[in-house]
């Protein structure tokens, strides 16, 4: 008896042990999850980032590097949270793309990643990028990818609609509302046009060569009004072509967005008219504007532009 008694109560504590060390375990992981990265001390300082120009390659701290960005990304005499809120997106953007890529080095050409200039920085922008420092948009503990854009035409959208994003669509990203009223007129409405044969041409960069183009329609909408796919139809055969790899393939600088009105064709050519300016995703940079002059924050504007995210700061 005695020993089975002593049998129980070894096999009682050891019960006992592995749950104490189980709720501990459970503990510590929730304690990380709620602290974050800046609590759990991901960087010990600021890191430094590889920025590559045509013909040079320049090695800086990465704040160096944001503050060119934002200069870079945003029009001179703007407010100072506007600038405060890219700064966070461009901190954000360039360490998601750092980690996600296990490399130091990244492009300073808006074409490839976001553009540097600093011979555009100016005080404020040196303010704004100050009073930000190691500032980072998260989700769950995670960089976001810290998509932005000239302008909403008064409605962000998904990345599947404005990015033609094949992943699944990211929880964090929603569609707002966006005080774009003060983006100038030839954004917030514009008239383009493209002659068939730089359509074709278009078609052809993406491999769905049509022939000889017989005509361009828009297929669907998002409830934002921007396209989602456009039909194409030509001598060989018809495609459906995700609007926002044709417009790239057109001219993104000259089909300003997908949020088009109006598409019809003249002679030779088809007239786009539509408003905004970029895929509409994430933070607007207009929006930003209007919303830093009405005094919100930069760390208000970024949260309002992304659902469910948290500032956090990742280094000193």
């Amino acid at each position: 008896m005695p020993s089975q008694f002593y049998r129980r109560v070894i096999v009682l504590m050891v019960l006992f042990l592995s749950l104490l060390v189980l709720t501990l375990t459970g503990c510590e992981q929730n304690q990380d999850q709620v602290k974050g990265i800046r609590d759990r001390q991901k960087f010990e300082s600021e890191p430094r980032i590889t920025v590559k120009l045509p013909g040079l390659t320049k090695t800086m701290p990465l704040e160096q590097y944001v503050t060119g960005v934002v200069a870079g990304e945003m029009k001179k005499d703007w407010p100072q949270n506007a600038y405060g809120a890219q700064a966070i997106i461009a901190r954000t953007f360039a360490l998601q793309y750092m980690e996600a890529n296990n490399t130091d080095t990244i492009s300073g050409e808006f074409e490839y990643a976001q553009e540097y200039k600093p011979e555009n920085i100016t005080e404020t922008i040196r303010k704004a990028v100050e009073e930000t420092r190691g500032e980072v948009a998260l989700y769950k503990d995670d960089y976001i990818k810290a998509w932005f854009h000239a302008s909403a035409g008064g409605q962000t959208t998904t990345a599947r609609v404005g990015l033609a994003y094949e992943k699944e669509e990211p929880p964090y990203i929603k569609s707002v509302k966006s005080p774009d009223d003060e983006a100038p007129a030839d954004v917030r409405n514009w008239t383009t046009s493209f002659s068939r044969n730089e359509i074709e041409k278009a078609l052809e960069s993406l491999g769905k060569s049509v022939g000889d183009l017989k005509n361009v329609e828009i297929k669907n909408k998002d409830k934002t009004g921007r396209v989602i796919e456009f039909k194409v139809s030509g001598s060989k055969k018809g495609v459906s072509v995700k609007a926002p790899e044709l417009r790239v393939a057109l001219d993104p600088k000259k089909l300003k967005s997908t949020k088009i009105t109006e598409l019809k064709k003249e002679g030779d050519k088809y007239i786009f008219k539509g408003s905004g300016f970029g895929h509409g995703v994430g933070m607007s940079q207009w929006g930003a504007y209007s919303m830093a002059r009405d005094g919100k924050s930069a760390e208000e504007i970024v949260k309002y532009y992304f659902k469910d995210i948290e500032i956090a700061r990742v280094y000193d």
